[in-house]
């Protein structure tokens, strides 16, 4: 039954990618759907594309085994959308580019930049979809016994599919799609659960678990505090660093759009965000000892119902899973595809499918050797690199004409070099013991810091690298849409 929600979910997929095709001719409908999706479709693809296997199924896994300190998760996921829409938003729309490494470009006036940030574009997007590939495994093993790697090169194949046939506007409609999907497919288990632990006579936690579990930083992990205030920068700053989610907010009209796009954005991850905090807590008082706690949301039904409602609803949350999956990675996979495009290969459609296939392959590999690591781990690791590069840049740069290109060079080596380092190692080596875990790890205190303080300082000692057209680039930034500019009487449009 659930093997048979899977192949539902992928159909879907494909057919919905399918009828994206009608409306994909051109270079711009590949990279950016010509910058006509309107707010509300906008905001349900970036809900299907942001609520990753971590938010499916990470989530609801971390706080079964650490308690009440991982809801930081889900609470800095969705208010990182609040600084996107305060600090980033609208300008970032206003800068008509198709790509962070072409706002980097045009905002510093060099090419050096742009190729550094077009590398982390690609480190970070494969660092996120590695962890999308790493639990469709999972799920595929759960439910089929497949091996480990068939889930992952199923969701690579479809995902490559869709993207060749049809790019951003193709997998808008599929995303949309997958946002509501999830939601489903989380919401109506979530109800029988929820009745049957009121069957059961609404059991709790046993004093023990009270005192752990449910206490701040009381789950016993060296250096907790420490790490919670990392967590909590990575995610809150993070978002806006995050390559498939900023590429979204260049498919709105304009800039007003772009905002009204992040408040429904607020609204929709909410209410998603409720949800897994829930399976968690169900899961500490029905599946404490699960062997991989990644699968809680997936062995629940099972648990608690049973019989054949509880295959149903274990297939419709195993549907919901892998629409996670997909349309996490199809955004991922756009993002990665585009700057290997346009920086790599030339540019053109042509470059961008083959793009397409560079960008599944090496996080597919990726995710195979670091099988170990928890989904949701993995994805806070992105999150730091995230924080500690692409933030500051944007942040300065859309706010701070000082901005020099040195300065932006330093700040993006400094601290995006420091976070990969981190990373590379927790993946490759970890995990570690005692203080060195906690800063490899959770790196974002230090290295977010660095970036800023690097960007700043460098900045002030070479004035006179300032780019020389950033008076017209914080002005294109910063004015509404409907001045025209370029004819240069400030009246408004029409």
């Amino acid at each position: 039954m659930s093997l048979t929600a899977v192949v539902v979910v992928v159909l879907a997929a494909v057919l919905i990618g399918a009828f994206g095709i009608r409306f994909s001719r051109t270079t711009s409908d590949f990279y950016v759907a010509s910058r006509t999706v309107s707010p509300l479709w906008n905001a349900s693809a970036i809900g299907g594309e942001y609520l990753s296997a971590a938010s499916f199924l990470g989530i609801a896994g971390l706080i079964l085994t650490f308690g009440i300190d991982m809801l930081w998760l889900p609470v800095g996921w969705t208010g990182g959308y609040l600084v996107l829409l305060v600090l980033v938003s609208a300008p970032l729309r206003r800068s008509g580019a198709y790509t962070l490494p072409d706002f980097a470009e045009a905002r510093l006036e060099s090419m050096t930049v742009r190729r550094t940030a077009s590398v982390l574009v690609v480190l970070i997007g494969w660092l996120y979809l590695m962890p999308q590939f790493q639990s469709a495994g999972l799920v595929l093993r759960t439910i089929t016994g497949a091996p480990i790697w068939a889930g992952g090169l199923l969701v690579a194949v479809v995902v490559a599919v869709n993207v060749l046939s049809g790019g951003m506007r193709s997998i808008t409609f599929v995303q949309a799609f997958q946002y509501w999907l999830k939601l489903t497919a989380l919401a109506v288990p979530l109800i029988f659960l929820l009745l049957a632990w009121q069957r059961d006579g609404s059991p709790g936690l046993n004093p023990a678990d009270t005192v752990t579990w449910q206490a701040p930083l009381g789950s016993g992990k060296e250096y907790g505090l420490y790490s919670t205030y990392s967590l909590i920068l990575a995610t809150f700053l993070g978002t806006m660093g995050l390559p498939h989610v900023l590429v979204r907010f260049y498919t709105n009209p304009d800039g007003r759009a772009a905002r009204r796009t992040t408040l429904v954005v607020l609204t929709l991850l909410g209410a998603f965000y409720l949800l897994p905090a829930a399976y968690g807590w169900l899961g500490r008082l029905y599946a404490p000892d699960l062997a991989r706690t990644d699968a809680v949301v997936l062995t629940l039904p099972g648990i608690m119902v049973g019989g054949t409602l509880g295959d149903l609803l274990t297939a419709l949350v195993t549907a919901g899973a892998f629409a996670a999956f997909l349309s996490t990675s199809s955004g991922l996979t756009v993002s990665v595809a585009g700057v290997i495009a346009q920086d790599l290969l030339g540019g053109g459609v042509r470059s961008f499918r083959i793009a397409t296939l560079m960008a599944v392959a090496v996080p597919l590999g990726l995710a195979l050797q670091a099988r170990s690591l928890p989904v949701a781990d993995v994805v806070g690791l992105a999150f730091a690199v995230a924080a500690s590069s692409f933030c500051p840049l944007l942040v300065l740069g859309i706010w701070w004409r000082r901005l020099t290109t040195t300065g932006a060079l330093a700040g993006l080596y400094a601290g995006g070099g420091l976070a990969c380092c981190a990373v590379l190692a927790t993946i490759i080596g970890g995990p570690y013991d005692g203080l060195i875990n906690a800063l490899l790890a959770q790196p974002a205190a230090i290295t977010v810091p660095i970036a800023f303080t690097v960007m700043v300082a460098v900045s002030f000692l070479t004035p006179h690298r300032v780019p020389p057209g950033v008076a017209r680039t914080m002005v294109r930034l910063h004015t509404p849409e409907n001045l025209d500019l370029d004819r240069g009487d400030w009246r408004p449009r029409g």
